[in-house]
């Protein structure tokens, strides 16, 4: 087994036994869901969120980028996981931040960070049920300059019709059938 689908697959069990909970809830999106799929009990879990990077730098090596980011809060530790990965493999790779709204104060920005304009940027998210905050991010760092090459979720609940229609290639780690739901 190559070591990209060793990790993969020690995520996915990472997912199902810490991230996976049963019972009613109401999701972002307003969507109501018989299970929540808590990933933040992986990408800020110091066993899992270093295979998130490396799962996801692998998993986006036909692309060609030098930053990531998202919407803030899912993205932030996905962005920074892959950072963390890139920098282990020699390459250098930026992360960004983009702001829900445009500060009022300091520099007054929405995406912080290193500079976006003019660069090739990967946005991406955690999970994603209609794609509209990684659209939302994708509009926020167009504004800012830069030429969004793709969109990359951990946990594909969705999306891929909505950000596919925006005409971005969608990667995804995992569908719900990977994780025994839906």
């Amino acid at each position: 087994m190559s070591a990209f689908m060793n990790a993969r697959e020690t995520l996915l069990r990472q997912i199902q036994n810490k991230a996976v909970v049963h019972g009613k809830v109401t999701l972002s999106s307003g969507v109501e869901s018989d299970y929540y799929v808590d990933l933040r009990r992986i990408t800020l879990d110091g066993e899992a969120a270093p295979l998130v990077g490396e799962v996801l730098l692998e998993a986006t090596a036909h692309l060609e980028y030098d930053a990531v980011g998202g919407l803030t809060l899912g993205a932030d530790p996905v962005a920074a996981a892959m950072l963390h990965a890139a920098a282990a493999r020699g390459r250098r790779l930026d992360a960004f931040v983009v702001r829900k709204a445009q500060k009022v104060h300091g520099l007054q920005r929405r995406v912080e960070g290193p500079e976006v304009a003019g660069r090739r940027v990967l946005v991406v998210e955690d999970t994603s049920t209609t794609g509209s905050s990684a659209l939302e991010a994708v509009a926020a760092v167009r504004e800012a300059g830069a030429e969004v090459v793709a969109v990359a979720v951990i946990i594909e609940r969705g999306a891929a019709p909505a950000v596919e229609a925006a005409g971005l290639p969608y990667v995804q780690i995992y569908g719900l059938p990977e994780l025994g739901l839906g």
